[in-house]
């Protein structure tokens, strides 16, 4: 990699952003001050000129610029070091109180109808009980989403996370027919954001702002990890349905419980979705025994739609 690549975009902003800002139409460090009233520092910082010579000025003349981005582009594709991040679902513990959409739903403006967790009314045979499932991004380790991108928008990072990137997407949907677990939707309008949110520079990790023509989905929500916080859809759920954390570290929690990843996938049963197919998901199952709460008490919570629409595995 070149050298001049090891400079982050954010430093290049702001050096070169900053000094657009400082000098722009003027020519010589004097034009500059006397066109300007500030309470001088005494430190002098060096700057282009527009036409093209070294100069010095206060560092009191310097505007900071807004919304720059927190971390570069690269960062976000990269991934948190050292990290292997997985979640584990109890559906024993699910009563489709929805809080858990509704928290997603807000943190990342998503339009009413395309929830990117869904939580589903499952059966797998006649004579079986039903219970809830949400469903969500299984961030696979084998995702078949990345291979089938052809501008390189879907990518997994080293951490585990598979985010899309929608400065690069195109809205071709390639990726939403490779997904065999149904967890992306396609963008076709625009949503209703905020002047502060539409300001922002685009981040691949809170997947804001939202960009319409662009494919979206689960995105296990790096910018909580980053900060040490839970997902916002493990932080909405009373129950403590979902469990996240690191596997590295061995450690899950659903924000008042805290479990060993691997005894709790051993004593519990833990399972994953379509093993078969060779994706390796990072989203683990807890199969719904002893269940906190019967399966009828969650249907006062589902629309219309969703009560037609009952799955079996």
């Amino acid at each position: 990699m070149k050298e001049n690549n090891k400079t982050s975009r954010r430093d290049f902003l702001v050096s070169g952003l900053l000094a657009g800002a400082a000098i722009t139409g003027c020519s010589k460090p004097n034009d500059f001050v006397q066109n300007q009233e500030v309470a001088l520092t005494g430190e002098k910082v060096k700057l282009l000129s527009v036409e093209g010579e070294v100069i010095e000025i206060d560092k009191a003349y310097l505007k900071p610029v807004p919304n720059l981005p927190t971390i570069t582009n690269e960062d976000e594709r990269r991934g948190i070091p050292g990290k292997k991040f997985v979640m584990v679902i109890d559906l024993s513990r699910c009563k489709n109180l929805k809080k858990c959409q509704i928290a997603c739903d807000k943190a990342h403006l998503i339009n009413p109808g395309q929830n990117w967790l869904k939580i589903y009314p499952m059966q797998d045979s006649e004579h079986t009980a039903p219970y809830w499932q949400p469903t969500n991004c299984m961030h696979c380790d084998e995702p078949p989403c990345v291979k089938v991108c052809p501008v390189d928008a879907t990518f997994k990072r080293q951490d585990g996370i598979v985010l899309i990137d929608n400065e690069r997407c195109i809205g071709c949907r390639f990726c939403m027919a490779a997904c065999p677990y149904s967890s992306r939707i396609f963008n076709w309008s625009g949503q209703d954001v905020p002047a502060d949110i539409a300001a922002l520079p685009y981040s691949c990790e809170t997947s804001l702002p939202p960009k319409m023509g662009t494919v979206s989905k689960c995105d296990f929500c790096p910018d909580m990890n980053r900060k040490g916080e839970l997902p916002h859809c493990v932080q909405a759920c009373p129950n403590g349905v979902f469990i996240y954390g690191d596997m590295n570290t061995d450690i899950v929690s659903n924000g008042s419980e805290t479990f060993r990843f691997s005894e709790l996938i051993k004593e519990k049963a833990g399972y994953r979705l379509m093993e078969d197919l060779g994706t390796k998901p990072s989203v683990y199952y807890l199969p719904p025994v002893n269940r906190n709460f019967p399966f009828e008490n969650g249907l006062e919570n589902q629309s219309a739609d969703d009560k037609l629409n009952t799955h079996k595995l």
